[in-house]
């Protein structure tokens, strides 16, 4: 992440030497054409395991009508998966060099999230978080195996940095060992401290020098990132509504559902997308603050999935909680999306007071949705459809009106 003084300056560009095993050194902030690499991208798939599962069971949890304990252990799960996630992300900015040994170390990193994935089923339903803890253990220790190999080649203010990072992520971990051997009632106030302190790690490692992360690398890796969680949302609502079909033949009472939530994840894909947002992260502090806040939006997105199942099974009759609740499921995490997103991302780019209230607006009809019975999901659709719509036209509007202003010949 990023909080003070500019990295020293590097060839943007410059091609890696030959050889399997390579220096690992930090990469320029204005090299050009940076995006995502295959890696990158097969490790964001193998992550998304580990979220469908988290989804799995807050619908399990929501469903049975224990919504309290099971948004509290979702939440905490997902702070670990997006927590690992996004630190290789920034690291991968400043430092992949795509060798040999970085592939090996990544791929080391995803046997580990595939490991927290099988254990996060026994952390929802017997809150027994080892096998959580020893995934997250192999996921860590080989990020700080990364920090330490990028300190060997460092000098200075980069190196100091590099290993306060591999420094804070190792005794992080051993606190985060409190959620096996605690006892439970102590274990949310565990994650409590430990989140915070897991966050406060870059602010202590790139204090007096900055990491050379890439604006744009990380804007596409955020919104792949976005991408996949809102295709695994449609993919966990598609299963949702054909098992429910094959069991009961409820199609007729399906279709509103499956309508709504189709609508939703694509306006939720529109909304994102509509700007782009890397020249915004040229300042640290907002950089900081934006790849923080995107914990809700990747949390979020995901739960609307999840949102989706719930509302099925309980138009089916599996679900032991009313159709409010229900509806709730997939109307709360819709409208904190909507809130999120504006925060971190629209209300930059909008001009004038009704472009700015849009998503604001479009949140709190979403929510007053929950209390249309049957037909809340379907609503709460329409009325994010209508707010890309609006989004669309306010635009449209604003352009022709600059456009008038800069030539003076009135639009036609």
């Amino acid at each position: 992440m990023t909080t003070s003084s500019t990295p020293p300056p590097s060839t943007p560009g410059a091609p890696h030497p030959p050889g399997p095993v390579r220096r690992l050194t930090a990469r320029g902030r204005d090299e050009a054409h940076r995006v995502s690499s295959p890696l990158e991208l097969f490790f964001d798939l193998c992550f998304v395991v580990a979220v469908a599962q988290a989804g799995v069971q807050l619908v399990h949890a929501v469903a049975a009508g224990h919504p309290g304990t099971g948004v509290l252990n979702y939440a905490m799960l997902f702070f670990a998966i997006w927590w690992a996630w996004m630190n290789f992300s920034w690291f991968a900015s400043a430092y992949d060099n795509d060798d040999v040994l970085y592939r090996v170390v990544t791929l080391v990193q995803i046997a580990g999230v595939l490991v927290l994935a099988a254990g996060v089923s026994r952390a929802f339903q017997q809150h027994d978080f080892l096998t959580v803890w020893l995934g997250y253990v192999i996921m860590r220790v080989a990020m700080a195996a990364q920090w330490l190999r990028a300190a060997r080649t460092a000098e200075g203010g980069e190196r100091g940095a590099a290993l306060r990072y591999a420094g804070g992520v190792l005794v992080c971990q051993v606190g985060w060992a409190g959620l096996v051997v605690l006892p439970p009632p102590a274990r949310p106030w565990v994650f409590l401290v430990m989140a915070i302190a897991e966050m406060c790690v870059p602010l202590f490692a790139e204090r007096g020098y900055e990491t050379s992360w890439h604006p744009h690398h990380i804007a596409e890796r955020y919104g792949l990132f976005t991408i996949i969680v809102l295709g695994e949302t449609i993919s966990a609502a598609t299963v949702a509504v054909k098992s429910a079909v094959d069991e009961h033949s409820a199609l007729g009472e399906l279709l509103p559902i499956a309508a709504g939530g189709l609508l939703i994840v694509f306006s939720a894909w529109w909304i994102y997308f509509v700007v782009p947002i890397h020249g915004h992260l040229r300042s640290s502090g907002r950089a900081f603050l934006w790849g923080y806040g995107h914990y809700l939006i990747f949390a979020s997105a995901a739960a609307i999935g999840a949102g989706l199942e719930v509302a099925v099974e309980e138009t089916v009759g599996s679900a032991h909680i009313s159709t409010a609740a229900a509806s709730a499921a997939v109307t709360v995490p819709t409208a904190l999306y909507l809130l999120t997103v504006w925060v971190l991302h629209a209300r930059h780019f909008k001009v004038g007071v009704a472009q700015q209230l849009v998503l604001p607006v479009t949140a709190l009809l979403v929510l007053c949705c929950t209390f249309l019975g049957g037909g809340s999901v379907l609503a709460a659709g329409l009325v994010c459809a209508a707010a890309v719509a609006t989004g669309v036209i306010l635009t449209a509007r604003a352009n022709r009106r600059e456009r008038t202003a800069s030539t003076g010949i009135p639009a036609g």
